[in-house]
């Protein structure tokens, strides 16, 4: 039977750095209160002149390519993750083939924000599985900047988002590779972490731009404290289904790479499953939340450092929006 192996990982983060003392001028904030609370010290923000969701995309996409010795032209597959597509529609999945001068292969958008890069990966996974598909290109990009209330009544959300892109290229293999994936969702929270705007279910006088006086639906909600108590348990709970699906002590993974959300709750997971400081990646520190591009930003930063190796047993982990999380276990 085929598995899948990530050949080739890239990324791609815009160049404006956003600092928390900058935002403190803005908003009623300040570092030490950001870093406390979320351990950000910085994020990147797009110049909207010249940086898109897709041509960044586009841009981790080369470098992964180039890490994989493959052509662009030799993509058979796009499955792209974002919940901050360029456009209302279509998704950004067809806007990246553009980008990468691709014709007639498929492209696939997931929409699952936080958990969707893994939701990505699972998806291309089983295509490699079944032979449909050799050479894909897994992707979770996004732009959370423009639509952040960079006020004080916006700051418990405006501080933790950053913009950015990572990709991976998938090809079968004979050996192990990804090992597994895990998929959950409960939609009684979805109201708890959300953007309610642009939304279908409208009346028809209340999509109308110019009829629209309160804007606060197209900024996002976040139930903070709620979040974090589910986060902390998911993340558990489904790093151990990963676990126990492949019969593998945690003592035996050699690096954890967690949605990057909120620093104390990787260091919470962290904490939880006994794992030293060189086992687990973080980089939300300079890059904020990015969504679905975090985990594979963090993953070729990750193999760029040398902290990903050829054997080594990889987690991935996600909690967010929906709510959703997801898991996945890979033997590099």
């Amino acid at each position: 039977m085929l598995n899948s192996k990530i050949a080739g990982l890239g990324h791609h983060v815009p160049e404006k750095i956003v600092t928390n003392d900058y935002l403190s001028t803005i908003i009623d904030t300040n570092n030490e209160w950001i870093i406390e609370r979320t351990g950000i010290q910085e994020r990147r923000f797009i110049d909207p002149e010249k940086d898109t969701v897709a041509n960044m995309a586009a841009k981790a996409c080369r470098m992964a390519l180039e890490r994989a010795d493959l052509e662009a032209r030799e993509i058979d597959f796009i499955v792209f993750a974002t919940i901050t597509s360029d456009y209302y529609f279509p998704g950004s999945g067809v806007l990246l083939q553009r980008e990468l001068g691709l014709e007639n292969i498929p492209a696939m958008d997931i929409k699952n924000a936080c958990s969707g890069f893994i939701y990505a990966l699972s998806t291309a996974d089983q295509f490699i599985k079944t032979g449909m598909y050799k050479n894909v290109l897994v992707v979770g990009a996004e732009i959370q900047s423009t639509a952040l209330d960079l006020t004080t009544r916006g700051r418990n959300t405006a501080v933790i988002f950053g913009d950015g892109a990572g990709a991976a290229v998938l090809q079968p293999t004979e050996g192990p590779g990804i090992l597994s994936t895990h998929l959950h969702s409960d939609g009684k929270f979805a109201e708890e972490l959300f953007v309610k705007d642009p939304g279908s279910s409208r009346p028809h006088e209340e999509r109308q731009p110019e009829q629209i006086l309160d804007t606060s639906g197209f900024k996002v909600h976040m139930n903070g404290n709620l979040v974090f108590k589910h986060a902390v348990v998911r993340f558990m709970e489904v790093i151990n289904e990963a676990l126990q699906a492949n019969n593998i002590e945690k003592e035996e993974i050699d690096l954890l790479v967690p949605h990057q959300a909120n620093l104390r709750i990787s260091n919470y997971i962290q904490q939880k499953l006994g794992l030293p400081d060189e086992k687990v990646y973080n980089n939300i520190m300079k890059y904020g939340n990015t969504t679905a591009g975090s985990i594979p930003i963090a993953m070729s930063e990750a193999w760029e450092e040398g902290k990903i190796k050829e054997n080594d047993l990889v987690c991935l982990a996600a909690f967010g929006s929906g709510f959703t999380w997801a898991s996945a276990l890979i033997r590099w």
